[in-house]
C-alpha cells in the first residue's frame, strides 16, 4: 500500500509542478542578489540572507528560511488535505477499503506519502540552492579560509557545516510533519480536499497571528509555528539547543495528537462515497 501511494505521488505531474514552484522562489532571490549585489543588513530579512553574498554555500539555509514560513507549509497542507478527502471526493475511498487494506494501514500510507513529498521537496530546494548559490554568489570565504562563518562569528569546517545543515533540514521536515498531521486530521473530517486544506491553513494563520500578540503570551510556546526558525540556533557556536528541543517536543505533540485524532475519526467514520 505504501509503495502504491509513493508511486502515485511521484508519477503525479502536480507533485513536480508544486516542487518546481516552491524551488523557484529561492532561485529567483539568488538571481536578484547576484544581479544587484544588495542583500538585507545583518539581523534583518530571512536568516542567512545577508551572509550569502560572500558565502554562497550558505544559500541552502537561506532558501530554507524563505520557503519554511509560507510556501512549504501551504503545499504540505494541500497535499495532506487531499489524502483522504480527495479519495472520498473521487469516489475511490470505498473501493480502497473494500480491498484487504485496513483503515490504519491506509492512513499510515497516506502520511508516509505526504512526508515523502516533504523530503523530496526539501532535498530539491537544498540541492538547487547550493548549486545556484555557489554558481551565482560564489564561495570566496570558503576558498580563502577553508571554513564558513557561523552566526556567532566563529568558523565552521566543511564537515561541521554539512552536519549542521543536515540537522537543520531534518528539523524542518519534522516541522512539516506537524503540518501534515493537522491537515490529515482535517482530511478525515472534511468532504473535500479544499475544505481540509483550508482547515489546516486556518490553524497555520491563527498560529502566525497569535505569535506577536501580547495577550496570547501564555499560548505562544505551544503554537504550531512558534519554533519553526529555531534551526538558526544550530549555526551558533556553541549550538543553542533550548529552542530546538522545544520545537521538537511541540511538533511531536502535534503529530501524536492530530494523527491520533485522525485515526480515531477515520476508524469510526461511515464511508458513503
Amino acid at each position: 500500500m505504501i509503495r502504491a501511494e509513493l508511486t502515485k505521488l511521484l508519477r503525479n505531474r502536480r507533485t513536480w509542478a508544486t516542487i518546481v514552484l516552491i524551488d523557484a522562489m529561492p532561485t529567483l532571490v539568488a538571481v536578484l542578489l547576484a544581479l544587484t549585489d544588495l542583500g538585507p543588513r545583518p539581523g534583518t530579512g530571512p536568516a542567512f540572507l545577508s551572509a550569502v553574498l560572500t558565502d554562497g554555500t550558505l544559500f541552502p539555509l537561506a532558501a530554507l528560511a524563505l520557503v519554511l514560513p509560507l510556501f512549504l507549509p501551504i503545499a504540505v497542507a494541500i497535499t495532506a488535505g487531499e489524502a483522504i478527502a480527495g479519495e472520498a471526493q473521487q469516489g475511490t475511498l470505498r473501493y480502497l477499503l473494500i480491498r484487504p487494506v485496513g483503515r490504519t494501514r491506509l492512513l499510515l500510507a497516506k502520511l508516509v506519502s505526504v512526508m515523502a513529498f516533504v523530503v523530496v521537496t526539501v532535498l530539491v530546494v537544498a540541492v538547487t540552492a547550493y548549486v545556484v548559490g555557489v554558481t551565482l554568489l560564489g564561495n570566496d570565504t570558503v576558498t580563502v579560509t577553508g571554513a564558513t562563518t557561523s552566526v556567532s562569528g566563529t568558523t565552521l569546517s566543511t564537515p561541521e557545516l554539512v552536519a549542521r545543515t543536515g540537522l537543520a533540514f531534518g528539523y524542518a521536515m519534522l516541522c512539516m510533519l506537524g503540518v501534515a498531521a493537522v491537515a490529515l486530521f482535517f482530511s478525515t473530517t472534511a468532504r473535500t480536499p479544499l475544505g481540509a486544506a483550508l482547515g489546516a491553513m486556518m490553524v497555520l494563520v491563527a498560529s502566525t497571528l497569535l505569535l506577536p500578540l501580547d495577550a496570547a503570551q501564555a499560548l505562544q510556546p505551544y503554537l504550531l509555528t512558534r519554533h519553526w526558525l529555531a534551526f538558526v540556533d544550530l549555526f551558533r557556536d556553541p549550538i543553542l539547543w533550548k529552542d530546538v528541543v522545544k520545537g521538537v517536543l511541540v511538533q511531536a505533540a502535534y503529530v501524536v495528537v492530530f494523527v491520533g485524532a485522525a485515526w480515531a475519526n477515520f476508524m469510526t467514520k461511515d464511508i458513503t462515497d
